[in-house]
């Protein structure tokens, strides 16, 4: 029979993500907008958007965090633009971004000793293959796959080349070794539900020596520069950004640094999207027709979850189709690029008693659609 419990929140995007519970436009801090984002008050409220950030997630002493153009994608193309190439490289792809940042570094930089180490939705490439005398780049979560690395320790603490690591959907939901990591991205319209176009470049010590010691031998436009005479701009990583920021996203982003505070902290964030992946996983458990994507347990995202079904690829567009028709869930068809199935964000903006009201509407439009 129909479900009658519908989700509260029938938002389940993977990007942008569902907004915080209980966000409210009329509760952010508006004071800025008008103002210059280069006046006292813009550029304080930038500043506290960098130092929040390190304080929330534990950034270790000397980590730097800035506010950079073009989402995670700016902030990532910023980082092998301009630190690439003085090393061999190893490149890791499992999924579309991932392979987005192998189609930059052989076809656009056209990096000499590169090695590329790619896997199929679903799976890891071998992690113990890779060099870490090279830099090495790779995505921690798989959005579009629903693939993660399961842990650090495949990263050696004492390695000579950089970790570049793509983490947007993965930053306040998973665990990361940032000792580990010498530069990490994302952008806050995944986990924290922010607003779009903003991304988030945080650098170790490592990576700032880099890119003060090594000048690239190929051209950088002004939005990916990060150095000027040598030295690394730090006004960067203290309010001051390269171009002209939405000053509305950053009270957003702020708004919802308080909510991750009150919380309790980015601990409690990845608590709340473990809690959540468990909804779906007993309902998977449970249900011989629906299968994780990630063909290891270890390696299951708990943000965006991936999902195949004893289905056609036509009969998955109609399931989601009648969900959304039905106000249930939005948004919720696999990625373009990866194999037909469905999409689920746990990310912490989404509350448990949603995706737990969602389950019995996946098995009804399942048997409404396959089994009708």
């Amino acid at each position: 029979m129909q479900p009658t419990v519908f989700p509260e929140n029938p938002n389940f995007s993977s990007g942008p993500c569902s907004k915080r519970p209980g966000y409210a436009l009329e509760k952010l801090d508006t004071a800025v907008l008008g103002r210059s984002h280069r006046s006292a008050l813009g550029k304080d409220m930038l500043g506290r958007a960098c130092t929040y950030t390190a304080e929330i997630l534990g950034l270790p002493e000397g980590y730097r965090v800035g506010i950079v153009p073009g989402s995670d994608t700016g902030a990532v193309e910023m980082a092998m633009w301009s630190m690439l190439g003085a090393r061999g490289l190893d490149i890791l792809a499992w999924e579309s971004f991932g392979s987005g940042w192998v189609t930059d570094v052989t076809k656009q930089l056209k990096l000499e000793n590169t090695r590329v180490f790619e896997a199929d939705y679903g799976q890891l490439p071998d992690l113990s293959l890779v060099n870490f005398s090279h830099d090495v780049v790779f995505t921690w979560n798989g959005t579009t796959s629903g693939v993660k690395v399961p842990h650090g320790d495949w990263i050696p603490s004492d390695r000579e080349g950089l970790t570049i690591c793509d983490a947007t959907s993965a930053v306040f939901a998973m665990e990361l070794p940032w000792e580990k990591l010498d530069v990490i991205t994302f952008s806050w319209q995944k986990v924290l539900g922010g607003e779009g176009a903003h991304g988030v470049l945080i650098l170790s010590p490592r990576a700032v020596e880099r890119l003060e010691s090594y000048t690239p031998p190929w051209p950088l436009p002004k939005i990916f520069r990060l150095t000027k005479g040598g030295k690394l701009i730090d006004g960067i990583f203290k309010g001051a950004t390269i171009n002209t920021p939405s000053m509305l996203c950053v009270a957003d982003y702020i708004d919802a640094l308080d909510w991750v505070s009150a919380l309790g902290g980015s601990q409690a964030t990845i608590e709340k999207s473990n809690a959540n992946l468990a909804v779906i996983e007993n309902f998977v458990a449970q249900n011989a027709w629906i299968s994780f994507l990630a063909e290891s347990e270890a390696t299951r995202s708990n943000t965006s979850v991936c999902l195949t079904l004893n289905a056609e690829p036509e009969q998955v567009k109609q399931i989601v189709k009648l969900l959304a028709d039905k106000g249930v869930a939005y948004d919720i068809g696999a990625y373009r690029d990866a194999p037909p199935g469905i999409r689920i964000w746990a990310g912490a903006t989404i509350e448990q008693a949603d995706l737990e009201a969602l389950m019995p509407w996946l098995a009804w439009a399942f048997n409404e659609v396959v089994s009708a």
